[in-house]
């Protein structure tokens, strides 16, 4: 056999051997020429190593684990495009499903006629509920011949920025109440004293992104119907369930805070928090079919049928639903309530870890999700910021932050405990606190403190 001559033109190149990793990229441009699809992968996989790791990640409420099915129906769903159900009508009918359930899970009646939609996030479904109860609001003061200039919102300095960037949106005054410094909630009666008849709802919170706590949905309520009863106001209630709304089902069926109260008239929660979705899942239920106007619904048809929608925004993928539905079948009520079990444990443990820690004092630990909030009992010589940045050599993130009006002065740190923060990471996570501690107080860190743990490799 004759050996052939090889084109020296033909050059093997490996990956970081490419000519492109030794001349920078252009960031803000159009590059003029394309390059190896390798070599983009890897220097975009690179730089992307620089983000934090989410499962150290302890700020998210967001949903950073899933199993490999639920994964598999994300990336077999994740290029069609869901507002076309005319091209994939059976991620829609699960759509349907997953709203007749939820409503159902939230005890709407089954007399009513409830409907819902699916998300991006609870972001978007606040901002629908509270159009929707912005137009019936319009409607009901333009039967009584009233005008509609102004109208306002109440809700509590507790609740996410989403509804103060509703109010400036949608030309709606907010009315904000400060937190109760004890509570960390806004007081029920406040809110109540704020409303009026240019009132489209009241906002109440299921699990505060500050401190996990719970407005009080039903005082909220009775105050709602003795109004109602007294001066003829009747103002609907928009909770807001995140963070609880898959947790509290499951694991406090009794606590009523849902379609069970009269003046609840729309309930948002986020699959992809503890729904246990990656994001951006959310869903907005309302009880009654008649609380979400005719008017706000558009229906096109150039999609291949007439298909109402109700949404911000108008193309989305429909990764998130099929694995949605996938968890509800697949774990159920049990296996919901296991894994919340699981967090609320795990947190508490937490909570009780870190009120040993001197200096420090649990603000919330676990009431009703798994989230766990701590501050500093007195000045030392670090702050919570320090702290936080400390924590963060250690792979961990954990924000720090000042509460909002009337308990501005208190700074906290929040650790949120998802389904993946194992109590191994648990206690990981305690001696890397007790090390980052340490470091900012100048104690030297010995090696054979690195660990608490028994049984030291010794080299």
């Amino acid at each position: 056999m004759v050996a052939k001559k090889m084109d020296a033109s033909k050059k093997v190149y490996g990956t970081y051997s490419n000519r492109d990793f030794n001349k920078p990229i252009a960031e803000f441009q159009f590059p003029e020429n394309g390059m190896d699809s390798r070599a983009a992968y890897e220097m975009i996989h690179e730089e992307l190593n620089l983000d934090g790791i989410p499962e150290l990640n302890l700020a998210t409420f967001v949903t950073t684990y899933m199993e490999p099915e639920a994964k598999q129906l994300y990336m077999e769903n994740v290029h069609k495009n869901f507002i076309d159900s005319f091209e994939y009508p059976q991620i829609k009918k699960e759509e349907t499903r997953i709203v007749n359930i939820l409503s159902r899970l939230y005890n709407a009646p089954e007399s009513n006629n409830f409907t819902g939609t699916s998300t991006i996030g609870s972001s978007e479904a606040i901002m629908l509920a509270l159009l929707a109860h912005k137009w019936n609001w319009k409607a009901k003061m333009q039967a009584l011949n009233k005008s509609i200039s102004k109208p306002n919102i109440v809700f509590g300095a507790d609740t996410h920025v989403v509804w103060d960037k509703f109010a400036k949106y949608f030309d709606v005054e907010p009315r904000v109440i400060p937190l109760d410094s004890k509570t960390m909630v806004a007081d029920p009666e406040k809110l109540v004293e704020s409303v009026d008849e240019n009132t489209i709802a009241v906002g109440a919170v299921l699990g505060t992104t500050f401190t996990g706590a719970f407005d009080d949905v039903k005082k909220i309520n009775a105050l709602l119907e003795e109004l109602k009863a007294t001066k003829g106001l009747d103002i609907p209630i928009h909770v807001d369930a995140a963070s609880a709304g898959f947790i509290t089902p499951f694991i406090e069926p009794d606590f009523v805070w849902d379609f069970r109260l009269s003046h609840v008239k729309s309930i948002n929660v986020s699959g992809h928090k503890f729904g246990l979705v990656y994001p951006g899942i959310g869903w907005l239920l309302f009880k009654d079919s008649t609380d979400l106007p005719d008017d706000l619904i558009f229906y096109v048809n150039y999609l291949g049928n007439d298909m109402p929608t109700y949404t911000l925004n108008f193309s989305k993928s429909a990764a998130n639903i099929a694995p949605q539905y996938y968890n509800i079948i697949r774990l159920g009520k049990s296996g919901y309530r296991n894994i919340a079990d699981n967090m609320m444990s795990n947190a508490r443990y937490l909570a009780d870890e870190i009120k040993k820690i001197p200096n420090m004092e649990v603000v919330s630990s676990a009431e009703h999700i798994p989230v766990v909030t701590f501050k500093q009992k007195k000045e030392s010589a670090f702050t919570l910021f320090d702290l936080s940045a400390a924590i963060r050599s250690f792979g961990w993130i954990v924000p720090a932050y000042s509460l909002p009006d009337n308990a501005q002065n208190t700074v906290l740190m929040r650790v949120v405990v998802r389904e993946s923060f194992s109590r191994d990471l648990a206690e990981l996570f305690l001696e890397n606190l007790k090390q980052a501690i340490d470091s900012l107080t100048g104690k030297k860190i010995k090696g054979s403190d690195l660990s608490s743990r028994k049984g030291h490799a010794v080299s």
